[in-house]
């Protein structure tokens, strides 16, 4: 159990709040990776802005046996081209943002065809310490040992932070590239936040 900081889950992309509270607790960060993997969360999915308003983006995984599967045992699924399709609609959304072609290479890399990475949990670890270096959010991430239902002594983000909660996190807008059609939208992705605001995005957190 820790003491002081604030338990995490891990997500994929995860959206703004995530890494407000993030850059608010640390350097003490623990991410859970113990838990059983809960269905229709961000662990999988992260919300982007399209010419149609949210776009959800799903990482397919593996349905497992009737057994809980622990997170980081989640296995992801590539019977169908996810990360071509995931590569497409990042470019068709952003392309007119700021600083999309300034970050581009980055996360091309995990989203070409050899770039299979067996495990949901590796993959979105290696996109969290990707995007904890863009946003230049100076933490150690430290990874749970055993499962504790409750942390009594910390904040607790492992279900509060969920597609289906409204987010109560009070955010100023930012220039989105479509918000003349649906306005301002809350607590997408971070990188809704990165590929519009690039190098500033850090003082917005």
């Amino acid at each position: 159990m820790i003491e002081k900081g604030a338990v995490f889950p891990m997500f994929y992309l995860p959206p703004v709040e995530y890494f407000v509270q993030l850059n608010t607790y640390k350097p003490d960060i623990l991410i859970e990776r113990e838990e059983h993997f809960p269905k229709q969360t961000y662990r999988n999915r992260a919300n982007i802005y399209s010419p149609d308003g949210s776009l959800a983006l799903v990482v397919p995984v593996i349905k497992g046996s009737k057994n809980h599967t622990k997170v980081k045992d989640v296995k992801i699924s590539y019977d169908f081209e996810w990360q071509r399709l995931h590569w497409q609609s990042l470019g068709a959304c952003y392309r007119r943002s700021a600083y999309f072609e300034y970050y581009e290479d980055d996360f091309a890399a995990f989203y070409q065809k050899q770039k299979q990475t067996t495990y949901l949990f590796d993959y979105n670890d290696e996109l969290l310490k990707l995007l904890l270096k863009l946003l230049k959010i100076k933490t150690e991430i430290n990874y749970s040992e055993e499962y504790h239902a409750d942390y009594t002594s910390v904040p607790d983000f492992r279900t509060s932070i969920h597609p289906k909660k409204e987010t109560q996190l009070q955010q100023k807008p930012y220039f989105q590239v479509f918000e003349d059609r649906n306005g301002f939208l809350k607590n997408l992705s971070i990188v809704d936040l990165l590929f519009n605001q690039g190098p500033q995005s850090i003082n917005y957190l």
